[in-house]
């Protein structure tokens, strides 16, 4: 985030999806990051953290290597557990509700609205018909595509699942991420069923909109 130039000094909320490394690995050095930086000190706005049921055991886990006192920040810091299907306010006028992934028990994908538009992040997922019905009309799908064509588990998506989902999601732009080294040489393509598409990367920028997502 520092290196992409953002204000992560005053980040107002963390979402974690599931408890695989490769989507809450970066929490605790982040925590720790800002438990001592001198950026932070003055800082008094709280920040929250939301995430399934266990991100509390989760944290505490992270703790117990160190004794490193993660969640004894100098503002205000509070974790937040929610449940599969739940709606809730990240923060003031940004609303988020969650659906439970066909992944790992806890994983559950993130619709998050306000008034200038909405975004739903599948985070990682198996196919479902009703992640589609989740994301329905949402200005940006933010979709895992770990595979390009064959997939060797269930529990990924590759390009005709997106088709499948998309479907149903009918969403102004697709971003595809959580793709897998056997993209490296596919071409990418420019949408899916009519839909723009582009694949993530680092520094990738949207401004999301309920009149436009670019």
């Amino acid at each position: 985030m520092a290196q992409e130039g953002c204000d992560w000094a005053n980040l107002d909320a963390i979402w974690i999806s599931h408890f695989h490394l490769d989507h809450c690995g970066g929490l605790a050095p982040f925590l720790f990051g800002t438990k001592y930086a001198p950026t932070t000190q003055s800082r008094s706005k709280p920040m929250r953290i939301y995430g399934p049921p266990g991100l509390k055991d989760l944290i505490a886990a992270f703790d117990s290597a160190y004794d490193y006192g993660l969640l004894e920040q100098p503002f205000p810091t509070e974790v937040i557990e929610i449940e599969p299907g739940k709606q809730f306010d990240l923060f003031e006028g940004v609303t988020a509700k969650t659906f439970s992934t066909p992944h790992t028990d806890e994983s559950c994908a993130i619709r998050v609205m306000d008034a200038s538009g909405s975004i739903a992040f599948s985070a990682d997922t198996g196919y479902s018909t009703n992640l589609g019905v989740f994301g329905r009309d949402v200005d940006v799908l933010l979709i895992e595509c770990s595979f390009f064509a064959d997939k060797p588990v269930k529990t990924h998506l590759n390009l005709a699942d997106i088709e499948q989902i998309a479907r149903f999601a009918k969403p102004k732009q697709i971003v595809l991420t959580h793709l897998y080294p056997e993209w490296d040489d596919q071409i990418a393509p420019e949408e899916i069923g009519g839909i723009e598409t582009c694949l993530a990367s680092d520094g990738l920028r949207l401004v999301v909109s309920g009149e436009t997502a670019s």
